[in-house]
């Protein structure tokens, strides 16, 4: 028994990778670190691209511990705390957790930057306008 899924129909063409993209993400959601995804808007209304800001609350990690990198398609942002030498807890609360989160990207969406600040991870995306393209695609008749 074949299994069915959205990517499946046949008007949806070449998306497999995507459908893959999707299933890898859905499988590492633990839920941490939680975050936050808003739209920044132009106040002067010039046309300019979109930009939204990823917001993680990544307290108690150190720049050094934190990794924002783009592979291919996808932000990746990972933290891996170092346990800072042997400590005498008398209870412990805050647990040294590493973490892994992936956003997958548009074609054309670009990384501005990140900034670490109050606990709080906030990196910018720039989404540029979509170009609209009609092709004309000549049918040719054989003789």
């Amino acid at each position: 028994m074949s299994r069915m899924t959205p990517f499946t129909s046949p008007l949806l063409l070449g998306f497999d990778a995507m459908e893959k993209t999707l299933e890898r993400i859905a499988k590492g959601n633990d839920g941490y670190p939680p975050y936050n995804i808003e739209r920044l808007r132009a106040d002067d209304g010039a046309g300019l691209p979109e930009r939204l800001r990823i917001t993680l609350a990544v307290a108690g990690f150190s720049e050094e511990e934190l990794d924002v990198t783009t592979e291919e398609n996808q932000l990746v942002v990972r933290g891996r705390q170092n346990d800072a030498g042997e400590r005498d807890y008398l209870y412990r609360g805050i647990a040294a957790r590493q973490f892994q989160r992936m956003f997958v990207l548009a074609d054309g969406m670009r990384v501005l930057g990140a900034e670490l600040r109050n606990g709080l991870l906030s990196i910018d995306l720039m989404r540029p306008e979509p170009e609209r393209m009609v092709k004309k695609i000549n049918i040719s008749v054989p003789d």
